[in-house]
């Protein structure tokens, strides 16, 4: 349409490294090995995969076992690990293991689903104030620093314990266990966007004043076409890595939110309220408590390691080293 066309997420690399000018196929053979140099980022992702896949397994699991997640067997409370359940039985004869399976899809989805969705709120945000600039990008940043300065934890607290049928919803959708999934989805996202707005806007900033954005402005291309095909899949770089280094942070909020009850609501698992329910065992039946906890432990300092490397790797400066 206007004849210039941005040189992508590679613009921001150098070309010439050590003297021999780099191709889009070397840069990534760096950005690679740069990652892999990172070993606690790469056993990290080793483990994420792991996990992920795992979870996802979990009615083939299931189905090998031969046994219902949600099935109440009272005459085998609290028993250790076994052949017919490899970690136990909770305080209502429910396997473990599976519990630990399904609850780990609802907290990895809200993890990405929250972070995705707080990750788009941000870059548009971002976008806009680092484009448009003036008095606009004043007030969209200080009410990005009010978002910032309001204290999280009591909030999420309060606005997960809004009544929906108050707000209109029926009470049978009010009830469902899916509703206080993506309710909490909602709630995570519209509180944590404020991290990639501000990156994003530092990098729109900086990347407007490129020859390409100001050859595509005056050959006629309109903001929009500008923002979206030129400045944004420049600035993908720190969307990548904030938003990854998010999922942790957002995996430990909806535990504590299930952990005080006002996150994912049973018959659905969750690790969180998994860990609601065996505190109390904790004298009697301590690993009801151990297998969530150090899962939720595993899995936020695996997404933060991963998210470290992935900035090293990603870094433009870092590949003249």
């Amino acid at each position: 349409m206007t004849g210039v066309e941005p040189t992508l997420a590679d613009d921001a690399l150098p070309e010439v490294v050590a003297g021999q000018r780099l191709t889009r196929r070397d840069i990534r053979r760096l950005k690679w090995r740069r990652f892999r140099s990172h070993r606690l980022a790469l056993a990290s992702a080793v483990v994420l995969v792991i996990l992920i896949l795992l979870c996802l397994s979990a009615p083939l699991v299931e189905w090998i076992l031969g046994m219902d997640p949600s099935r109440v067997d009272l005459d085998r409370l609290r028993e250790g690990p076994s052949a017919d359940h490899p970690l136990g039985t909770d305080e209502l004869g429910r396997d473990v293991l599976l519990r630990l399976l399904y609850g780990g899809r609802v907290s990895l989805l809200v993890g990405f689903s929250a972070a995705g969705m707080a990750a788009v709120i941000g870059t548009l945000i971002g976008l806009l104030a680092g484009y448009y600039g003036g008095w606009f990008d004043s007030m969209l940043m200080r009410f990005t620093d009010g978002v910032i300065a309001l204290p999280l934890l009591p909030l999420l607290i309060v606005l997960s314990a809004i009544d929906l049928q108050a707000l209109g919803v029926s009470a049978d959708l009010a009830e469902s266990p899916a509703i206080s999934v993506w309710r909490i989805v909602v709630i995570i996202s519209l509180v944590s966007w404020t991290g990639v707005a501000r990156l994003v806007r530092g990098a729109t900033l900086s990347i407007r004043e490129r020859e390409f954005v100001r050859a595509a402005a005056a050959m006629g291309a309109s903001g929009k076409r500008i923002m979206f095909v030129h400045i944004l899949p420049n600035v993908t770089t720190p969307i990548i890595v904030a938003t990854t280094l998010s999922i942790g942070s957002v995996i430990l909020f909806e535990s504590v939110l299930s952990f005080l009850g006002l996150g994912i609501q049973p018959p659905l698992p969750s690790w969180g309220n998994m860990l609601t329910y065996a505190q109390e065992l904790m004298a009697t039946a301590p690993q009801l408590m151990v297998w969530p906890g150090l899962l939720i432990f595993i899995i936020v300092i695996a997404f933060n390691f991963f998210g470290d490397g992935l900035q090293d790797a990603l870094d433009p400066r870092a590949m003249s080293d």
